[in-house]
């Protein structure tokens, strides 16, 4: 309704002899309890009008309601003059700009940015906490793409390490040669059974070694099998044949059971980096700073950074011996992948633990004059709990991500099938549909929350064909689409020679009109929950409109009659596209 603001200026050029920027016109949706759709913020005029909020809303509102015909009458709260707009030009809008083919599409921004997400340790599955990673960066990417960006999504495998090496040994020790094909095992639950098997070995080993007198620290330090993991690790770097043979084929068997998370997630990448190829970069990033005087070097020949002046705190950027610490490698891996994209922006989707180390990458990169980290931003987000606590990898109390997608399939095919509405689907439509359904529930539930939130998830509440759930939006766009199919529905506009449309008609046109809207505000921040959010009342609202509306398929052929399944129409059309953004499918039937 830019409309306003332009001939609201000149109401203010007319009454005042002054001349206001658009800025200075602020426009809200009109609150519910009042008459109107558009609400003027009239305080910031008073001080142009030198008269009280009461009167200069009165005056503007009377000049608006002569002169603008699509103004038809207002009213006045205390500051805020509430304005009813001409049915006349709402159905206007909603023929010729909500139902034309480019609606809610963004050109192309000519911008590049760079999501990472997933960032996966190669010694276990992945669990609940990776799947709201994933699900976010995914969703993210989308929204970015929707929103006119040109988006490479990449994933930075850590696959090497200590951790690595703890499943390597304790396969090397207690595997017995077994391999996925041997036991039928997925290799990402294989090689973090042996995660498991080593923690377990360890503490046996550390409570013997306490037992014999040594305090824990010492313990932990001289437990025999931490020292082999450690001496494992040492012969990697020196890449010992045998010991890189081993992590090669262990890695391959994560790799392939990450690849059928992946698909089951619905998430995909366009480019891997591995850590083991980017751990020894950044040494390079540490020479430039030391000559350019941003790094400083102790007596030890450690190298740091002093950023207290920044309210940080001293950061060591190399060791003393030469070898990397994680900021070093973050270092020279943000150079590597700014070279392979040439990137406007990079956004890292890593959870909230490691706000600090982000806030240090960054600033450290600005301080080296790189002009590109200015574009770097840290996606954080919170940890996902269940109702009976924390996950421990460690410990195998984690919430394998498999067993969760698994799960949510079968709740969802057990209350479809309560409801009996699938009897006559084929059973391949029936297991199309409960994976959509399933994964829609744990897909809408993990991305419905603001991303910094930390969440509760709760399976069993996801999966509810009644409120803010995914399957409550996938249940009205199979609505929606089932009366199209039974009224015969034809693309066409018809003239505005009806009137009469219902206030929900009216409500669903306003709603329709902030989708591109919506689009720009969760882009913007990053963040898919306020889109969620919005497909939810445009589902809510359309069964408002769909329970008040006289039944449309017996609605006389007519104007009216196409007005209302265009409606429909349009509204199936941005639950699918906005839902997809979220990367979940919705269901031509349910």
């Amino acid at each position: 309704m830019n409309f306003i603001i332009t001939e609201t200026q000149k109401a203010i050029l007319e009454l005042y002899k002054e001349e206001i920027a658009e800025s200075v016109i602020n426009i809200q949706e009109t609150r519910k309890e009042f008459e109107g759709q558009a609400t003027i913020v009239v305080f910031p005029i008073t001080k142009i009008s030198k008269k009280s909020p009461e009167q200069t809303a009165t005056e503007i509102g009377e000049y608006l309601v002569a002169h603008v015909e699509d103004i038809t009458k207002f009213n006045v709260v205390k500051g805020f003059l509430n304005l009813s707009i001409a049915e006349s030009y709402f159905l206007k809008q909603f023929n010729e700009e909500i139902l034309a083919p480019d609606f809610g599409i963004f050109p192309s921004n000519g911008k590049k940015v760079m999501v990472e997400y997933s960032s996966p340790n190669t010694n276990k599955p992945l669990h609940l906490g990776h799947v709201r990673n994933n699900l976010l960066g995914y969703s993210v990417s989308e929204l970015l793409k929707a929103y006119g960006y040109d988006v490479v999504k990449v994933n930075l495998v850590n696959d090497r390490g200590i951790h690595i090496c703890k499943s390597m040994l304790a396969w090397q020790k207690w595997g017995n040669g077994e391999t996925p094909e041997s036991t039928g095992e997925k290799g990402d639950h294989l090689v973090g059974r042996y995660y498991v098997i080593f923690d377990k070995e360890y503490k046996k080993e550390i409570d013997a070694l306490k037992a014999a007198g040594q305090t824990e620290e010492e313990a932990k330090k001289n437990a025999p099998l931490i020292k082999e993991a450690q001496q494992m690790l040492l012969k990697w770097e020196q890449g010992d044949e045998e010991v890189v043979s081993l992590w090669k084929t262990m890695n391959e068997w994560v790799y392939a059971g990450f690849n059928i998370t992946y698909k089951n997630l619905g998430v995909d990448f366009d480019k891997f980096y591995y850590e083991s190829n980017t751990y020894l970069l950044g040494k390079g990033t540490v020479d430039e700073g030391l000559a350019k005087g941003v790094f400083f070097k102790k007596e030890d020949g450690s190298v740091w950074i002093d950023l207290t002046a920044d309210g940080l705190d001293q950061k060591l950027v190399l060791r003393a011996d030469g070898t990397s610490v994680y900021i070093t490698q973050d270092l020279g891996t943000a150079e590597m992948k700014h070279e392979d994209f040439n990137m406007d922006e990079s956004i890292y989707v890593v959870g909230n633990e490691q706000d600090y180390h982000f806030k240090v990458l960054f600033l450290i990169l600005e301080k080296l004059g790189k002009s590109w980290a200015k574009g770097l931003y840290h996606l954080s987000y919170g940890m996902v709990d269940l109702p009976n606590g924390k996950m421990k990898s460690r410990e195998g109390t984690v919430v394998d991500a498999d067993e969760l997608i698994e799960s949510m399939i079968t709740t969802a095919r057990e209350k479809t099938e309560e409801l009996g509405k699938t009897n006559d689907f084929p059973q391949e439509d029936k297991d199309e549909l409960y994976k959509n359904i399933g994964l829609g529930a744990l897909k809408y539930f993990l991305l419905k929350v603001e991303p910094k939130k930390r969440l509760l998830f709760n399976p069993a509440e996801s999966i509810d064909f009644q409120g803010n759930t995914g399957p409550f939006i996938q249940y009205t766009h199979a609505r929606i689409k089932s009366l199209l199919s039974k009224s015969d529905y034809r693309f066409g506009v018809g003239s505005l020679a009806f009137g009469g449309i219902s206030d929900v008609e009216l409500e669903m046109i306003l709603q329709l009109a902030k989708y591109p809207a919506e689009i720009e505000i969760a882009a913007k921040a990053f963040s898919p929950a306020s889109l969620a959010n919005y497909l939810y009342e445009l589902a809510k609202l359309f069964n408002k409109f769909y329970h008040e509306v006289p039944p449309i398929v017996k609605t006389e052929e007519g104007d009216l009659k196409q007005f209302r399944l265009n409606l429909c129409k349009k509204t199936a059309d941005i639950i699918y596209a906005g839902m997809l953004i979220l990367g979940i499918t919705s269901p031509e039937r349910m």
